[in-house]
């Protein structure tokens, strides 16, 4: 293997367990609402959500996206450019699902969380090394 495809593959790894973690996170802090916010599992099926309920889905989609930032962050390098592929990955998958939805939220809530994603996943990668997580030496990713 060269040393070229060695930060490819991280790369790759690091784009794939962001999207992962993105997921299984929103995963278990939706399940969280349900158990904690009164009436929200009753109001997601037909999705008439009140104020508290768009703000607590908007907590979530936020930390997930934290998340997500930290883990591709710490698999890429600092400043890498995992989390931001991620972050990109994610606006292009939640715009056809929004513009969809476009009618059945405020413009606010649209916006809210589409602008927030790309930001708060790099935000995410950077605070994991602010913090002093590496996958290797501080500054530098870790060999495979």
């Amino acid at each position: 293997m060269s040393r070229q495809q060695v930060p490819v593959k991280r790369l790759i790894l690091a784009i794939v367990a962001g999207i992962v973690a993105w997921i299984i996170g929103v995963s278990l802090l939706d399940r969280g609402l349900r158990l904690t916010l009164p009436g929200y599992a009753a109001a997601e099926p037909e999705m008439t959500f009140t104020l508290p309920m768009m703000a607590a889905r908007l907590t979530i989609g936020a930390l997930a996206s934290l998340i997500a930032g930290a883990i591709s962050g710490w698999l890429d390098r600092p400043r890498g450019r995992a989390a931001w592929i991620v972050g990109a990955i994610l606006l292009a998958a939640f715009i056809p699902q929004h513009v969809a939805l476009w009618r059945v939220f405020p413009v606010w809530y649209h916006l809210t969380f589409l602008v927030s994603l790309v930001p708060l996943t790099v935000l995410g990668s950077l605070l994991v090394w602010a913090t002093g997580g590496s996958a290797g030496e501080q500054g530098r990713p870790a060999p495979p």
